[in-house]
């Protein structure tokens, strides 16, 4: 049985419209991201990181010492692309990485001092941006969880080796 918010076609929009790249809405999620990155740009240059930089360290911030593969995890990207990021995050002394002991092919990703420092100035970045959207935080916050419930709504629908592979 499809219920109506599951039908595959929605009931007020004519076909040719469901083409319009304005009524994507992978479009409409690709160019926010593609804004909100160009937006956080310059108030991170601030801190000296780059947003992805910025992601590892809010994930490092709520815990520190987490493993290549937990960090892979939480920021949803591969090895490929973290261990370059992080190699470059510890050329600038913001984060060490040490093999695990108990299996050293582990690699355990922790807070430099200059990392832990760093977190005092970055308070002052989500206020910026939450300014910048003109939104209540209500409203942000709302955004956010909706958000986070269509990724997970979307993940549920990846081929099963993709969504292992991801995972991993």
């Amino acid at each position: 049985m499809v219920t109506k918010r599951q039908s595959a076609t929605p009931s007020r929009m004519p076909a040719g419209a469901m083409l319009h790249l304005d009524n994507q809405l992978c479009f409409a999620l690709y160019s926010s991201s593609l804004t909100m990155t160009k937006l956080y740009k310059p108030v991170l240059d601030k801190l000296g990181l780059t947003y992805p930089q910025y992601l590892v360290m809010l994930a490092l911030w709520e815990r520190d010492g987490l493993t290549v593969s937990e960090l892979g995890e939480r920021l949803f990207l591969d090895s490929g692309t973290l261990t370059p990021l992080l190699k470059r995050m510890e050329t600038s002394g913001l984060v060490q990485r040490e093999r695990a002991r108990e299996d050293e092919r582990r690699v355990i990703v922790s807070l430099s001092p200059a990392g832990r420092r760093m977190k005092e100035g970055a308070h002052a970045v989500p206020e910026e941006i939450l300014c910048a959207t003109q939104c209540s935080l209500e409203e942000v916050i709302e955004l956010t969880q909706r958000l986070h419930r269509l990724r997970k709504s979307l993940a549920q629908h990846l081929e099963p080796g993709l969504v292992a592979a991801r995972s991993a």
